[in-house]
């Protein structure tokens, strides 16, 4: 677990060597070694200093959440707990003898604060190394000293941003930043680390903290610090609502911690560190952002016994955005693409969105100009069935329209072999309709990616009627390769991120109608934490596509079809004011050249604003418990099947706030029997929409969750 040697010159070396673990984490056991370890090394007196390394390709990837959370079942105990390793990096730092971390990969979290406990941190020169404080991604706060050494290193304007926005950082930008002390060849790495202990290491094991007269130039009672303090709680109070504990604790953290001696500065860390870990924030984005999350990337639902698919070739019918985006998706983890449109001109223009994607890259230095020209070298665009041939997988991605997909399925599945799946990216029309055009529907599936794909990491991988187990297996296994995080769903009118995403712009909407306010509406939105307010969703999306879609869905259900309230708010925009959204530069928003968009001025004028509001409360309670209310009709009609692939479509698909762990996540948090009897009272005053399911009542009087304690 941790290995520990001395050479002949007298340097120790501490080495990560977690053997039961795929990369090194902080535990109960693995901390205890680590304490032996340094304990063994600071005593004995013909040891130099001490060089702590790791074995495995990264250094430590930080703690082990699972021990982390059931060690905070007891806050006493995660308490003293925190305590102790906030000594034993004292005891490092106090040591009289230099430490110096040798860097070889990745660091983050409680593997960062390790390196920031050492007097020296030497990395490796390797660009796929990330180092960091990413804690606040999962509602947590750096709490062994980060919040407290970081700031004092490179001070509190560059520390505060890297712990509220968590973020990760390659060796030169953190060499930059001021966050590591040199790079070297990996190679180097060991030999650099003990020379500089024999060397400026005899005198340089001071931290500067730890020398009389130390300062932090930025802390709040300076001029600067002043100006830092101010403006950063102002933007961190626009940026989460008050809806992240966690932010406002690394805020508090320095704040408190900067005004006062490191070992009372750790105090301070230690205390909001374990109140974070008590918040139900913090607990519902550990396990829908790190355990679900990490399952879903795992395939953990993905049907046994099929042999793994290994891809090399794939087409994709429609070289537009999302047809674009997909082959940019493929192409980048070595797949041959075939991007076939129905002219070389639009087939060609969907390859240069991914030269265009490669020259960003290229510019920040992620990719060369020889990557470029490899990449680009795997895609062909073409108009010519013929070259599908060879391909073990076709993507549809054309418009909406039954007709069209028909026609390029018949046309595509003539050229292929008889195992090659087909799968199309539609994001409402019923898969196991879509599939009546193939020959073969066992092989039929839905792939439902994201805009922009290049950007958005979730695929909804949707089950038709006759979609065999095989084929679903393949689909994930395709998921998989191309990086992304795949969702499993079954086949339904919206499937389910469309269906459930549809009912907080159709609330917005319906609002609208009510006479509420734009703004209004607009802000609950966002006080809810949602990403943006449901009528500039509602422009990004297209007035004029959902227009389209509810005139399609009409169609097809006939009498079954249902109106809303959001209807007759789409009809008047589209029909009769033509305004489409975005796209066309006027929608619920005007766009003007400036591009500061604003609230169209008219809109009292066509939705008249009623004399008594709703409050504000009143209103983020409808857009939020219609997202999860809907989402628990999806459960009661095993549209979808796991909750965890629920909660990790809602937060990745389409932005439900993190915060409160996805759609499902969210009713066990208000707790199922609450849930229940406020929807009823919404249901009362605005309609049967929220009408709780009888999966919901079921759980209600069992006192069941969806989620163990």
């Amino acid at each position: 677990m941790i290995d520990y040697t001395v050479d002949g010159d007298g340097v120790a070396s501490i080495t990560w060597n977690m053997t039961d673990r795929s990369m090194n984490v902080m535990n109960r056991a693995s901390i205890a070694a680590f304490r032996e370890a340094v304990d063994k090394a600071v005593q004995d007196k013909a040891v130099k200093g001490v060089i702590v390394a790791s074995a495995k390709n990264d250094f430590v990837a930080g703690g082990d959440l699972v021990s982390m959370l059931e060690e905070s079942k007891d806050p006493a105990r995660a308490l003293q707990n925190s305590f102790a390793l906030q000594k034993l990096f004292r005891d490092i730092e106090k040591a009289g003898k230099p430490f110096v971390a040798a860097m070889n990969g990745t660091a983050l979290g409680g593997g960062y604060e390790i390196c920031l406990a050492c007097h020296r941190r030497i990395a490796a020169d390797n660009p796929k190394a990330l180092i960091g404080l990413p804690e606040a991604t999962i509602g947590l706060l750096p709490g062994a000293g980060g919040t407290q050494r970081l700031p004092r290193l490179i001070g509190v304007s560059k520390a505060l941003p890297m712990m509220l926005e968590g973020k990760k950082v390659d060796p030169k930008a953190a060499l930059a930043l001021g966050m590591i002390d040199e790079i070297v060849a990996p190679a180097d790495l060991l030999a650099r680390a003990k020379a500089w202990i024999l060397g400026e290491g005899q005198t340089g094991h001071v931290k500067p903290w730890d020398q009389k007269g130390f300062r932090v130039p930025e802390a709040a009672n300076t001029p600067k610090g002043a100006q830092v303090f101010t403006a950063g709680n102002a933007m961190l109070r626009a940026k989460t609502m008050g809806n992240y504990p966690n932010a406002q604790y690394i805020m508090s953290c320095v704040y408190e911690g900067m005004l006062v001696d490191i070992d009372t500065g750790l105090k301070i860390e230690s205390r909001y560190f374990v109140a974070c870990t008590q918040s139900k924030e913090a607990r519902n984005m550990i396990r829908s952002l790190f355990f679900s999350i990490g399952e879903a990337n795992k395939l953990a639902n993905r049907p046994k016994n099929v042999p793994t698919q290994a891809y090399t070739k794939v087409g994709i019918l429609g070289a537009g955005m999302m047809g674009a985006g997909i082959a940019w998706a493929a192409s980048s983890v070595g797949l041959q693409v075939v991007l076939l449109d129905s002219t070389q001109e639009s087939a060609d223009k969907g390859k240069a969105y991914s030269a265009g994607l490669l020259d960003k890259r290229i510019k920040s230095r992620r990719a060369s100009e020889a990557d470029k020209e490899k990449q680009l070298g795997l895609i062909r665009a073409t108009t010519s069935y013929d070259d599908l041939k060879g391909c073990d997988l076709i993507i549809e991605a054309v418009f909406e329209d039954r007709a069209i997909k028909a026609d390029v399925t018949r046309k595509a599945e003539a050229q292929l072999e008889p195992t090659a799946i087909f799968a199309s990216n539609t994001s409402t029309l019923p898969i196991s309709g879509l599939a009546e055009a193939s020959s073969r529907p066992a092989n039929f599936i839905g792939l439902h990616f994201f805009s922009p794909v290049d950007k958005m990491p979730l695929v909804e991988i949707i089950r038709g009627k006759q979609t065999s187990d095989e084929t679903l297996a393949r689909a994930m296994d395709f998921v998989k390769k191309i990086r992304k995080t795949p969702i499993v769903v079954n086949d339904s009118r919206g499937f389910y991120t469309s269906r459930v995403f549809a009912t907080y712009v159709t609330e917005g909407l319906t609002l609208l109608a009510e006479g509420v306010a734009p703004a209004i509406i607009e802000n609950a939105g966002k006080a809810a934490g949602m990403p943006v307010g449901p009528l500039a969703l509602a422009d990004e999306v297209s007035l004029e596509l959902m227009h389209r879609v509810r005139t399609q869905t009409r169609k097809d259900l006939g009498d079954a079809y249902k109106a809303d309230g959001s209807e007759p708010v789409l009809n008047l925009m589209v029909e009769k004011l033509g305004r489409m959204g975005k796209k066309a530069a006027k929608g619920f928003y005007e766009y003007p050249a400036d591009g500061k968009k604003r609230l169209w001025t008219e809109l009292g004028k066509h939705f008249p604003v009623k004399a008594e509001q709703p409050a504000l409360a009143d209103v983020i309670k409808r857009l939020v418990y219609i997202q999860s209310v809907e989402t628990a009709r999806c459960l009661e009609e095993k549209v979808v099947i796991d909750v965890r692939d629920a909660d990790v479509g809602s937060i990745m698909g389409w932005g439900f706030p993190p915060f409160r762990g996805g759609t499902v996540s969210n009713i066990d948090t208000v707790g199922v029997q609450p849930f229940v009897a406020e929807c009823d009272q919404l249901a009362q005053k605005f309609g049967a929409r929220f009408t709780p399911p009888k999966l919901l009542r079921d759980m209600a009087a069992q006192g069941k969750t969806f989620y163990a304690a």
